[in-house]
């Protein structure tokens, strides 16, 4: 896997780059398993009243929706991976995998890195622990590195899930497991839970440039006006004679402020599960 330059022929293609798909063993024009196929509608950000909820959403490419196997239930039953293929929904590669059961079933899942056509994967307490395989935490070697993991048991992953993402596997105690995660933050999770071994797939995706504004809205997202270029009615921060600063503080569309404090809730019940927070950002303090 890697990065492809074209040879320049205008502006956007010449500061854009694209992944060049080494790693996918499907054609560039996909080719995806029909049968784990749904559709999936585009909203434009709206919610059932037809409000927009999320702003900056509309239009781009139609897409078909993969359905991924976070779960990894089939126990005890290898599977063989048949292809590694590219999915429009995910920043991530996945993996077609195809279980030695009577009936061949077929699923998707998150491939991992080094994941390659013809290698075979397991899930379950008897699985090894090897890149790719699905086990509880109470069964994985510590220091691994580990991807998909749940939060819940039987509830499917839910952490490390895009590309190029991992977490490490510290320490185990009394039904529970130290997980270090990407941003540095130390949580415990019950070791029932169930993680795959391994990274995600497709790390050089953070190193893609767009290029052009067109690739962002190929991808479904319109221009983000900034709140001092609106009117008075639609932000706390527009209007104005001329250019201006907004007046205040800069804040969301709510009105509540974006910059000097964090946006954890301070009695969320899975605080309780954090055993180091992850370090500060730029505009947030430790105090809370």
């Amino acid at each position: 896997m890697g990065i492809k330059y074209y040879k320049p022929t205008s502006a956007g293609r010449r500061a854009g780059s694209v992944s060049d798909f080494a790693e996918c063993t499907e054609p560039r024009v996909n080719n995806p398993e029909k049968s784990l196929l749904k559709p999936l509608p585009k909203k434009g950000g709206r919610n059932h009243h037809g409000i927009v909820t999320r702003r900056f959403r509309g239009g781009g490419h139609k897409q078909r929706y993969r359905i991924i196997d976070f779960k990894r239930k089939m126990d005890g039953v290898e599977a063989t991976v048949v292809s590694i293929q590219y999915d429009p929904c995910r920043s991530a590669r996945i993996a077609l995998i195809e279980y030695a059961d009577e009936v061949k079933t077929k699923a998707y899942i998150l491939a991992p890195d080094g994941l390659k056509a013809g290698d075979k994967v397991m899930s379950g307490e008897t699985a090894e622990p090897k890149i790719g395989n699905c086990m509880p935490l109470s069964k994985i070697p510590l220091g691994l590195t580990i991807h998909n993991i749940e939060l819940t048991p039987g509830k499917g992953g839910q952490i490390c899930r895009s590309a190029g993402c991992s977490a490490v596997l510290g320490n185990r105690d009394k039904g529970q497991a130290l997980i270090t995660m990407p941003s540095g933050e130390v949580r415990r999770v019950s070791d029932k839970c169930r993680a795959t071994l391994g990274s995600v797939s497709n790390p050089d995706h953070m190193n893609i440039s767009l290029g052009k504004a067109g690739r962002k809205r190929w991808m479904g997202r319109k221009p983000h006006n900034r709140g001092t270029s609106q009117n008075p009615v639609d932000h706390p921060m527009g209007g104005g004679e001329g250019r201006s600063k907004g007046g205040r503080h800069p804040c969301s569309p709510t009105g509540i402020m974006a910059k000097g404090g964090k946006t954890r809730k301070k009695r969320k019940p899975s605080n309780k599960a954090i055993v180091r927070r992850r370090p500060a950002g730029p505009f947030q303090t430790h105090n809370g």
